[in-house]
């Protein structure tokens, strides 16, 4: 793992690939460096102005880049269902659940849900579940999705999980990272359980300079907060190059064990991809079952019989 980087991403050649949030920052550089390796690569994407222009940047910089433009918005269940349902092929080899929105102010989905925990946790939950059929028919495929350091934070509050009680938007961002956490544990256990080769694995960035840190100041109207993370980005943060490395050798690398966490090597701040912490209430089975089971009930996306255990 030491010194790995996109050059070392195998052969992609045959394969097909989901990547949400791909029309910029880690999700744009995940699709782009799958695609540079052969791969068939899905943007899947909720505007459609950019989702078609960062596959027209994509194809310039990467000629013969096998990509496609699909709208997805995680905040719309129907949109997800809908996504799932034009599906076209018979096969997926990586779902990379990338795609997030981070400490907005107190918001709700199309569905009702407070919007982080919708977006960054349900969207993805259902999205996996409707693909499964296609995961589980190929052959090596992989669910990854990308979580936090930030995580650490807090953990879920079952009681509470659209924070109707009180609203921090930290405390939400974090609570919705320990869920796509607790997911992909519970996801591990339950492939395990019925003997499927599909890998459940987690990556994070690390601090990564992207445009998400800006968005909730900007939401806010908080503009003197604005300035100081695009500061602390310029600063501080990695490449978004670099901070998509631990999702790119998650989704390839040979070597990924099922409910595996892969961040950044320094600190889980910068550097090549290396084994991260994790809070140890995101490997809590009852917290996975607990946490799955109010998934399905909300989402209504109870499509992962064969993953089912006692």
């Amino acid at each position: 793992m030491a010194g790995w980087n996109a050059h070392d991403i195998p052969d992609r050649s045959g394969r097909v690939a989901v990547v949400t949030g791909a029309n910029s920052g880690l999700g744009y550089v995940t699709a782009r460096e799958l695609a540079r390796k052969g791969a068939r690569v899905v943007l899947a994407c909720r505007s459609e102005a950019r989702g078609a222009a960062a596959r027209e940047r994509m194809v310039a910089e990467v000629p013969g880049a096998r990509v496609e433009l699909r709208l997805l918005d995680l905040g719309d269940l129907g949109s997800v269902r809908e996504f799932a349902a034009a599906f076209p092929y018979d096969r997926l080899d990586l779902l990379v659940n990338n795609a997030g929105v981070m400490a907005l102010p107190y918001g709700t989905t199309a569905d009702g849900f407070e919007t982080q925990f919708g977006v960054n946790h349900l969207g993805h939950f259902a999205l996996t579940g409707l693909l499964l059929p296609a995961l589980l028919g190929t052959p090596g495929a992989r669910v990854v999705t990308v979580s936090s350091p930030v995580h650490a934070m807090a953990n879920i509050d079952i009681d509470d999980l659209n924070s109707e009680r009180r609203y921090r938007r930290w405390i939400a961002y974090a609570r919705s990272k320990t869920a796509n956490l607790l997911f992909t544990h519970e996801l591990a256990r339950r492939l395990a359980a019925q003997g499927s080769e599909v890998v459940a694995a987690a990556a994070h960035p690390g601090y990564a300079d992207t445009n998400l840190q800006a968005v909730g100041p900007r939401m806010s109207g908080r503009r003197a907060g604005e300035w100081f993370m695009r500061i602390g980005n310029r600063v501080f943060a990695q490449s978004a190059e670099a901070g998509a490395l631990p999702t790119l050798y998650a989704a390839t690398a040979p070597d990924v064990r099922p409910d595996s966490f892969t961040g950044p090597s320094f600190v889980g701040w910068r550097g090549a991809p290396a084994p991260s912490w994790r809070a140890p209430w995101t490997l809590d089975d009852r917290a996975g079952i607990r946490l799955w089971e109010a998934s399905e009930r909300l989402t209504g996306v109870t499509c992962y019989p064969v993953l089912r255990t006692s």
